[in-house]
């Protein structure tokens, strides 16, 4: 599979690549990276200047070194915002949790929340299967795993997280049929059901959820019983809510009363 990625990628995917490249070595030489992609020098100079107005690379001569950036600390990022959503010991809980409804050989849609993200952190090495990203950190979190056979949505690239959106992203979905998916919620709300404060993430996740056989809603525990101004979708129309330690017993309660399943991650076990 790797023979065939290798073969013939469009842009966007040999961008990818380099950036998971990058990633594991640190280090990426331009001569070296047009033999490997069988295309010009200036074609990658092209690729390295596009990673570096994203952030993920600074280029030096003869190729281009790791830039640390938003793109590969999504956790830091919010941090570093503000906001409060239970952390990062929390985002990990979850993802651990979401992680173990993942069969080896599934097909998943990950979208572009950064638990998510962390979703595809924490996938078991015996995963070997397809995993549909709607953004390039998540997607570059598997890009250089052997056997996983990832896609990129594509689509507008925001600026602030590197997450895919708009129309070309969601008829990409189209595409699909996956076994799994993840999504993250601004607001998980028993009446008001799943909600974003980001509209242009809205017809998205919509889209997720018409081409996935199961979906999983990631929320920080802060987020039950919270509503944002954007509705996603009813309750009724995800499988579960994976949702960390130190949730709110209400409003859990609230939620499994309206129907949904509620799935609470334990705490993590960290070293002293």
């Amino acid at each position: 599979m790797k023979e065939d990625l290798l073969a013939a990628p469009l842009p966007e995917e040999r961008r990818l690549q380099i950036a998971a490249q990058l990633r594991r070595d640190a280090r990426v030489r331009v001569e070296d990276l047009a033999q490997r992609f069988a295309v010009s020098g200036e074609t990658i100079r092209r690729d390295l200047q596009v990673l570096e107005e994203r952030g993920l690379l600074r280029r030096v001569y003869g190729g281009a070194v790791v830039q640390p950036s938003r793109g590969w600390h999504p956790g830091e990022q919010r941090a570093a915002g503000g906001g409060d959503d239970g952390g990062p010991d929390a985002e990990r809980a979850i993802a651990a949790l979401a992680a173990t409804m993942v069969e080896p050989a599934d097909t998943l849609i990950l979208d572009l929340d950064e638990t998510v993200a962390a979703v595809a952190r924490a996938l078991p090495a015996t995963f070997a299967g397809r995993a549909l990203c709607c953004s390039l950190p998540t997607a570059a979190e598997l890009a250089g795993r052997s056997g996983v056979e990832v896609h990129l949505a594509g689509g507008q690239v925001r600026p602030d997280d590197l997450a895919c959106t708009g129309v070309s992203a969601e008829r990409f979905l189209e595409q699909f049929f996956a076994d799994r998916a993840f999504i993250g919620a601004s607001g998980v709300h028993h009446a008001a059901g799943v909600t974003a404060d980001r509209l242009d993430e809205i017809p998205l996740r919509q889209a997720i959820l018409r081409q996935a056989g199961e979906v999983y809603v990631l929320a920080a525990p802060v987020k039950l019983g919270s509503i944002a101004v954007g509705r996603v979708a009813a309750l009724s129309a995800v499988t579960a809510v994976i949702t960390g330690p130190g949730a709110d017993p209400g409003a859990v309660r609230l939620l499994e009363q309206a129907g949904v399943r509620v799935m609470l991650a334990p705490p993590l076990d960290l070293p002293e």
